[in-house]
């Protein structure tokens, strides 16, 4: 399951469970209907209640970040998982976006609100 919050140039991003393709397309839309929205996005995405990913989303999160490399400007990852601060290292490889790993939201969302 997934919730999603937009505060001006701001998404929150929750996960609880399984983190599903369907969870992702759902981001996808809203992120897109953002895009051209007065300049990137800021992204919390807080994955410190996910279960699991399912394969098919993993896929799909590198297609999408390939064709969106320059639609956000910072990405704080809220995550006390390894395997997840290594994934968010890779993904990286493929956005313009400056993007940090954060066990602390409070820390997570001060850096995000910094300089704007």
């Amino acid at each position: 399951m997934i919730t999603i919050d937009r505060q001006g140039r701001l998404l929150l991003v929750s996960v609880f469970g399984e983190f599903t393709l369907a969870d992702f397309q759902e981001f996808e839309a809203l992120e897109i209907a953002s895009a051209g929205d007065g300049g990137p996005l800021r992204l919390l995405f807080d994955l410190r209640q996910m279960a699991d990913f399912t394969l098919d989303l993993a896929w799909e999160e590198i297609k999408f970040s390939r064709r969106h490399p320059r639609d956000f400007e910072r990405i704080a990852v809220l995550t006390d998982s390894q395997w997840v601060t290594w994934s968010a290292w890779l993904s990286q490889s493929f956005v313009a976006a400056d993007l940090r790993v954060f066990a602390d939201a409070q820390e997570a969302r001060a850096w995000l609100e910094e300089g704007e």
